[in-house]
């Protein structure tokens, strides 16, 4: 272990110390290159044109120009342009001679104004000057100077770009990188030359610092200024500058020398505290544990029966898993109720919900029809509920594999009938359509008959294609079922197969029953389109028969007594004070305007009937919510499904209803309860907060203190306080 880490370590700090001097060349050759492209925007911009610069005009605007390059820059102590042959030299600041700027502003130790004349002129690549001492209005500072001839890249420059650079802003860069490095750093320009050393220590001579600048990339071990060094070296692919760092072996490697110590210190404190850690850690993790099974006794209501907590919360869980399995029938069921009586919903969640249990089509889609199943008022099995249950779950769900048919038992308010929904797949090339209901019926009345030895009487809706029809094909399952009561034929009506008579001569032609019941389920369900629909194709019917006045008048009465019929059922009275005016009619149009009309009126009075029992609906959902507010899985989706109406309907009316949407109030009375609790019990606190049906004691206290401004202890002392 210990080699392995010795031999690791080392490669590591080796790999650290040249990932940082090349984060160090990657900084500073992106600095140089900034200044490069400063320069060509320069040699570019239209207002620092020769012209430009020497125009009297527009000289001060080559000024305020060359500040804002200045300013973009941060290393850069001054920004030059020079003109090639020019006297003078322009800065921010100004335009000012040649001779002025490098011999009073700045007067450099090494670099006499002859050979800045003669670099600004004659250079044709960009020149750096490694740093030296530049006295600078009565002080000095270490100056770097970067020449860049412009155009760039253009063999005959028209002039140059002069930067000078502070040696601390690349110190300063090379610091903030390698802050952790007690060493020495140098920068060779392509030629060998120093640029820019920052020294920690001795000084080196000058012969080593010449083997510095020629060592090649990567990790060195040499002996400088009479001390063993570890040296890293880069090069700059871009400018060809050397980067070398310089650091004492002893240091470089320091970290080294501890790894057996530490191995060992480690090892004796895994020894000693290892133990505490793990025990301290199992008595934490334990909590999580304690306080299930305090929600677990809560919830279970006695003590739980079992060998430990494990056993007791898997125990409890197969528990939960157990009612979830039991309510799934339930949840079916309202929901095949919800589509039977309201059809498709608009609720996308609802949608989801009886996607899920199973309706869809795949391939050539197919159709759906419904079914009621009803039993003779004599018959024994009615009064026994086990058999009946037997039945509900014995045509649940089954399939019809021969025809391509899935049936869904649906259990609804009638006493002694049962609804099952049909989906059949597709077209068979085998069979006819009206074979495979047949054969899909006959299945069930196998299976009744398996099962209780008892045959009930069906009623068979149409077929369509859409779920959004489905109700249509209920209302048709009842309507065949009510015609079979009335003739007594058959145990199984197909609403399709209801006697229709043909019209043939006078005398024989009458409006069909089948017709009829449509129409009457059409008003009692309120639609007032479909209830026009059936009225309009009524009245050209007659309009096409050759019926005598006398028969055509006893037709048109028949249909409004249908219409009379409903409106009374419905306690629309004040209609039978217009019966007069009902009953005189001329024409054929004149009354289908009447019948009409009272159509319109009673399907009006039919949603005012709904609207008041939805009034009534909400009335009796808030007060179950007041009644089951502490119950935790109480949710907008249960009840919603509970009273057979959808999530947004339902949000929509109980917050109109309360002014709170749903979990608003629920948290209102639950946080009115616990405040009463903690104002009349002395009970724990999170005894309480698990009354009320919140599971996550914290996040109600957190909720509790931003809504009254005190935690729910600090509000019983409070009161308490108060009392006293």
């Amino acid at each position: 272990m210990y080699e392995s880490a010795v031999k690791n370590l080392r490669s590591e700090i080796e790999q650290s110390k040249v990932n940082q001097l090349s984060q160090v060349k990657l900084t500073i050759d992106d600095r140089m290159s900034e200044l490069r492209a400063l320069a060509s925007r320069i040699s570019y911009d239209e207002h620092l044109t020769p012209y430009m610069l020497g125009h009297p005009l527009y000289a001060q605007e080559a000024i305020r120009t060359l500040a804002n390059y200045k300013a973009s820059n941060s290393i850069v102590e001054d920004l030059l342009l020079y003109m090639h042959g020019d006297s003078l030299i322009y800065s921010y600041r100004g335009l000012a001679d040649l001779s002025v700027v490098f011999n009073r502003e700045y007067k450099f130790e090494n670099w006499t104004e002859a050979e800045v004349r003669r670099n600004l002129n004659e250079i044709d690549r960009p020149l750096i000057r490694a740093a030296e001492m530049v006295n600078m209005n009565l002080r000095q500072e270490q100056l770097l100077t970067l020449i860049v001839p412009i155009k760039t890249n253009d063999p005959y420059p028209y002039g140059a770009v002069v930067y000078l650079m502070k040696e601390s802003k690349l110190t300063g860069v090379m610091d903030s990188i390698l802050n952790d490095v007690n060493g020495s750093n140098y920068i060779f320009n392509e030629n060998g030359e120093v640029l820019t050393t920052n020294t920690r220590g001795g000084p080196i001579p000058g012969g080593e610092l010449e083997t510095l600048a020629q060592l090649k990339p990567g990790i060195h071990s040499m002996v400088l200024a009479g001390e063993k060094q570890s040296v890293v070296s880069v090069q700059s692919e871009e400018n060809g500058w050397t980067y070398v760092m310089t650091m004492p072996s002893h240091q470089f490697f320091g970290r080294v020398a501890h790894v057996q110590t530490l191995i060992s210190i480690v090892f004796a404190l895994v020894v000693i505290t290892g133990s505490l850690a793990a025990m301290m850690l199992a008595k934490r993790q334990y909590h999580p544990v304690k306080d299930l099974m305090e929600f677990v006794g809560i919830q279970s209501g006695a003590a739980l029966k079992a060998s430990n907590e494990w056993d007791s919360i898997r125990q409890t869980i197969r528990d939960y898993n157990a009612r979830i399995d039991m309510q799934q029938p339930f949840v079916r069921n309202q929901c095949l109720l919800l589509l039977l009586k309201h059809g498709r919903p608009d609720d996308p969640e609802m949608m989801q919900t009886i996607d899920n249990i199973g309706l869809g089509f795949s391939g050539d889609g197919g159709v759906y029809l419904t079914a009621i199943l009803a039993w003779d008022d004599n018959s024994e099995q009615r009064h026994h509920s086990e058999e009946r249950h037997y039945v509900r779950d014995m045509l649940g769900h089954f399939e019809v594999e021969e025809v391509g048919a899935r049936v869904f038992g649906v259990e609804f308010s009638a006493a002694d009938q049962l609804a099952l929904v049909i989906a059949l797949e597709g077209e068979s090339e085998k069979l006819p359509f009206q074979t495979r209901v047949e054969r899909t019926i006959e299945a069930v009345q196998l299976l009744i008959v398996d099962g209780l030895q008892s045959m009930p009487y069906i009623g068979v809706g149409a077929a369509y294609e859409d779920l959004d029809s489905l109700n249509q094909s209920f209302v048709e399952a009842a309507a065949a079922l009510e015609y079979r009561k009335m003739n007594g034929r058959g145990r199984v009506t197909y609403f399709d197969q209801l006697a229709v008579p043909e019209s043939g001569e006078e005398g024989s032609f009458w409006i069909s029953r089948k017709t009829m019941l449509k129409l009457d389920q059409s008003l009692k369900q309120g639609s007032t389109l479909i209830a026009e629909r059936i009225i309009s194709d009524i009245m050209d019917t007659l309009k096409k028969e050759p019926l005598s006045v006398h028969l055509l008048r006893c037709i048109c009465f028949d249909v409004l007594n249908s219409l009379l019929r409903t409106a009374s059922e419905l306690g629309m009275n004040e209609v039978f004070s217009d019966i007069s005016v009902l009953a005189s009619f001329e024409t054929l149009e004149e009354l289908e305007r009447r019948l009409v009309s009272l159509a319109s009126d009673i399907c009006l009075q039919v949603e005012r009937s709904t609207e008041e029992k939805r009034d009534t609906l909400i009335d009796d959902i808030v007060k179950d919510v007041d009644d089951r507010f502490s119950d935790y899985t109480l949710s907008l989706e249960h009840l919603a499904l509970k009273y057979s109406v959808s999530t947004s309907y339902l949000s929509r009316s109980f917050k109109e209803k309360t002014g709170l949407n749903f979990s608003q109030y629920i948290w209102r009375r639950r946080v009115e309860e616990v405040i009463r609790q903690l104002e009349t019990t002395s009970a724990p606190l999170k005894e309480i907060i698990e009354r009320v049906g919140y599971l996550d004691a914290p996040n109600f206290i957190r909720k509790f203190k931003k809504e009254t401004g005190f935690t729910p202890g600090q509000y019983r002392k409070l009161k308490a306080s108060k009392r006293a």
